[in-house]
Formats: structure tokens, C-alpha cells, sequence
């Protein structure tokens, strides 16, 4: 199924039922007075947050949702049938704000989680509502009144405690792979990320958290060039990002630290809040070099990059390393506030 993770729809609550003028007619009964009955409310339009979804694929395509008029009233005291609510199932993660004003109409973080779209328009009232001692047969009514409608953007953030962030082919998915159950695709050819990955990595009965992985970033992602700032929203939720260094880089051009350096530049152009999270390099594909080129090289890079904050290495496709990365992870992410501070470079 392809991932969606921005819609545009339209939601339409119902108008109001209008309220009716009518009077008793019984047997023997020449002046029954008044007993028109109100209008039923509008239907409304729900949004509801489903952990059992995704994507926002659902409202790629269904771009309108309407819901039901209120009934009219009628005679004998009887008011109109309310219309019936549209819930509009979203995942766990969706912002929704309002095309025209900018508005954020809500933030469905959290499984059940119900936010109102458009109100339905509040029923009219009968002729009953109006009698009094000097008017003891009115004719007066009201109209139902009309429903909200309102143009809708929807964004889905995914919700994730730390981000995997690097160039294409870092390792990325194979690392998601070595330390969770998730299966993205992976591939001996070079091979780009397509869709933001999840995966759950668990450390004990009750000691987990969740990783995300997106599309690799390249030089002027903040401004759109490749897939990876499509996806860059989706690194705004969580409370640390795992930044992962090819050391094995065949290329004799490459250039790691300043590559790192033009990530976090990326970071920066696209937003400032997202740049100053927390933020540690992982060195991958350490198989790929002898032990001591490895450290040697490592070493040198973050020299030139006089980086202060935490880093590790580690073979995304053998596992060594992995481990300890995922339990420093933990113990950041269960530390008090004060102490789960930046101490990226």
C-alpha cells in the first residue's frame, strides 16, 4: 500500500432541522394552542484517532464527507430527527488545520483521541416556544441554521521516540533491521529508502522504544531536492536522532565530516527546533575495514569536526555494536529532563 502522508479534504457538517407553526386539533378542543415541534441538530464531522492505521491513503481520493441534514419539526410536540455525526478514522500522529486561516484545529497524538471539524447547525425552534399570555397563538418559527464547512489540510507525523537520519546508503534500514522486528527493504545494490519505516526495539518485558527511518537526506533537502524532505516532519516528534556515517565509503572524493556537517545544515534550513535536538553519530559498516582503520578514521572525523556530543560504531549487517547503541538509547530516553540535554556539536 503506498504511503500517504498529506491530504486535502473537504467536511461539511449538516444544517439544522427548521422548527414548524402548528396547533392542537382535537374533538371538542376548538383552541388547542400551540405545539410545533423544533428541528433536529446537524450531523457533525469527527475525526478520531485509529492506532490501527498508518497512512492517510483513505483520504486521497474520498475528499468530500458530508453529514446528514436535521429533520423538520413537526406538529404534536414532535421535534425533527437529528442528523446523523461522520467520524473520519485518521492515524496517531495527524495534524489537522484549516485550509484558508492557517488554524490548528487539532493534533490526534494518541489512540481514541477526538477532535471536532465542522458543528452541525443547531436546530429551529417551533411555534410552542413563542406563546405567551398576550400571544396565545403564534406563528412564529425559526429556520435551522446552517452547518460549518471547512476546507482541511491533514499531515501525518509519525510518532516515534528517536529518528534515523543520514545519506542515502548509510545503513539506515539494515540498522532498523538489526535492532527491531521491521522489515524494510534492503538490498547488496545501492538502494534508497522509499517511505518512513517504524520499528519497535525491545530491551526487556517492559523496556522499549520506537525508531523511525526515512528516506536518506542529500545536500539541499530543506529546499527539496531528493525524497528525504518529504519526510523530514516526521524527525519533529521524536527526542533523539541517530545521525549514521558510512566509514566504508569506496569514493576517494567522499568526505564524511563535511558530509555530516551539510546534514546538520539541512537540518537547520528546514527548522531550527529540529536542529537543536539531541543528536549522535553512529559509525556504520566497521566490518567493512580493518579494526584499526576503522578507529583511525573514526577518530579523525570527529576531530575535524570537534564534535563533543556521544558517538559510537557499529556493523548495521553483522549486529556488533548495535546493542549498546539501542541501551544507551534507553538510558537517554528514562533519564530526568535535566539531564537529557543536546551535546551535539
Amino acid at each position: 500500500m503506498k504511503f500517504i502522508d498529506e491530504a486535502r479534504i473537504q467536511v461539511q457538517a449538516g444544517n439544522g432541522g427548521d422548527g414548524v407553526a402548528s396547533f392542537r386539533r382535537e374533538k371538542y378542543v376548538p383552541r388547542g394552542g400551540p405545539d410545533g415541534g423544533d428541528g433536529g441538530r446537524g450531523g457533525s464531522v469527527w475525526a478520531i484517532a485509529d492506532r490501527n492505521l498508518n497512512t492517510l491513503v483513505d483520504y486521497r481520493f474520498a475528499r468530500i464527507h458530508r453529514a446528514t441534514h436535521g429533520g423538520k419539526g413537526m406538529g404534536s410536540d414532535c421535534n425533527g430527527k437529528s442528523g446523523r455525526d461522520v467520524e473520519l478514522r485518521m492515524p496517531v500522529g495527524t495534524l489537522i488545520r484549516d485550509r484558508i486561516t492557517g488554524e490548528l484545529l487539532g493534533d490526534l497524538a494518541a489512540h481514541g483521541e477526538r477532535v471536532l471539524l465542522a458543528k452541525g447547525g443547531s436546530g429551529g425552534l417551533g411555534n410552542n416556544h413563542f406563546k405567551s399570555s398576550v400571544n396565545r397563538a403564534p406563528r412564529q418559527f425559526t429556520r435551522g441554521r446552517p452547518g460549518e464547512q471547512r476546507e482541511l489540510a491533514l499531515e501525518l507525523r509519525v510518532l516515534a521516540d528517536v529518528g534515523l537520519l543520514g545519506l542515502p546508503n548509510a545503513g539506515k534500514s539494515t540498522f532498523l533491521r538489526a535492532v527491531s522486528a521491521a522489515r524494510p527493504k534492503v538490498a547488496e545494490y545501492p538502494f534508497t529508502t522509499l517511505n518512513p519505516s517504524l520499528g519497535v526495539v525491545r530491551l526487556g518485558q517492559e523496556s522499549s522504544f520506537v525508531i523511525a527511518d526515512i528516506p536518506g537526506l542529500i545536500p539541499g533537502a530543506a529546499e527539496g531536492a531528493g525524497l528525504g524532505h518529504q519526510f523530514l516532519r516526521h524527525l519533529s516528534r521524536t527526542r533523539l536522532l541517530l545521525h549514521l556515517v558510512d566509514i566504508a565509503l569506496l569514493e576517494e572524493a567522499s568526505d564524511p565530516a563535511a558530509d555530516v556537517r551539510a546534514l546538520a545544515l539541512e537540518l537547520k534550513k528546514y527548522d531550527a527546533a529540529l536542529y537543536r535536538k539531541t543528536r549522535w553519530l553512529v559509525f556504520n559498516k566497521i566490518d567493512a575495514l580493518e579494526a584499526s582503520d576503522a578507529d583511525a578514521r573514526i577518530h579523525r572525523i570527529l576531530r575535524r569536526l570537534r564534535w563533543k556530543g556521544e558517538w559510537f560504531k557499529v556493523s548495521a549487517l553483522t549486529g556488533e555494536g548495535c546493542r549498546e547503541v539501542c541501551a544507551a538509547v534507553q538510558r537517554f530516553l528514562h533519564a530526568p529532563p535535566a539531564r537529557a540535554t543536546r551535546r551535539a556539536a
